[in-house]
């Protein structure tokens, strides 16, 4: 499992391993808050980090050596991938732009660079079967794009998903058939919307879930299952404090509680093929459930 903080560290913790006295490595890849992170969907042994210093950095798991993959003045907020080899990326800045980054080009630079009507960019999600459309939460709205026909600016928006009220945290298409979007939004609303037809796509739930974590808690963001794309997991300012696994049709499945569990955990991912949930809070803790470890 890996995991990044303020500061601009990246930890990897092996549950089973006896790295050091508690099975962790950590390393200082960046100089400002790690925002986004994931492993290549090709190649397990490479992990990608971007960061607010503005550098997006890969390492070799196996080797624990860190490449410069991109790097520009302004924070980087988000990323994807945009090829299922892991090698194209889109990678969203903290100024409303999105790069679109070969990781095969020499250098750390862009092919191109497109400035959304937006003055943030808060994710960025690819379709997982066509990969030309991306998904990007911005102020109070989530536009999906085709990536053939961007622009420098002034880029066509192909659907609009409505409805938010307040500003959005994240936005990610189903895992396998794309079929849904699930975005988490300010207003205390996780919507469901159905874009089994990307020109169109209507609002099928809403979820009331309090999302006032205040000024000092990363805010909440729901994240699905990819191992079962209808269900979807995310953090709760509930006073006993847990994690929550609800059914896309609005149905709690499961509430994941422990007496170790005493924080609020902002930020959820799930294992791709193992039956693994993880929550990290505000004070770089990791709390992981599973079964069978």
């Amino acid at each position: 499992m890996a995991a990044g903080d303020k500061w601009g560290r990246v930890g990897l913790w092996s549950l089973s391993s006896a790295w050091g006295d508690d099975g962790v490595l950590l390393f200082e890849p960046h100089s400002r808050p790690v925002a986004c992170m994931a492993f290549s969907p090709a190649n397990p042994t490479d992990l990608l980090s971007a960061s607010y210093d503005g550098s997006m950095r890969r390492m070799d798991v196996e080797k624990a050596v860190f490449g410069d993959v991109y790097e520009i003045e302004d924070g980087l907020r988000t990323f994807d991938f945009l090829s299922h080899d892991g090698m194209s990326l889109l990678v969203g800045s903290w100024y409303g732009d999105i790069a679109v980054v070969d990781r095969r080009t020499p250098g750390s630079s862009h092919e191109s660079l497109h400035t959304l009507d937006t003055k943030v960019v808060r994710c960025v999600n690819v379709h997982p079967v066509m990969k030309q459309y991306f998904a990007v939460a911005e102020s109070q709205v989530v536009n999906i794009y085709d990536s053939r026909f961007l622009k420098k600016s002034k880029c066509t928006v192909v659907c609009q998903l409505k409805g938010h009220s307040k500003s959005i945290t994240s936005a990610y298409f189903s895992p396998e058939s794309g079929n849904r979007v699930l975005t988490t939004c300010l207003d205390d609303r996780i919507r469901i919307y159905d874009t089994s037809v990307i020109t169109n796509a209507p609002l099928l739930k809403t979820i009331s879930h309090d999302m006032k974590t205040g000024r000092w808690l990363t805010k909440l963001s729901a994240v699905w299952d990819p191992k079962q794309e209808e269900c979807f997991a995310v953090g709760s300012l509930s006073r006993e404090r847990c994690v929550q696994v609800f059914h896309e049709s609005g149905q709690l499945l499961h509430t994941f509680r422990d007496e170790n569990l005493t924080t609020v955990q902002s930020v959820v991912a799930f294992h791709p093929t193992r039956p693994v949930l993880m929550g990290g809070n505000a004070s770089g803790r990791l709390h992981v459930f599973a079964d069978g470890l």
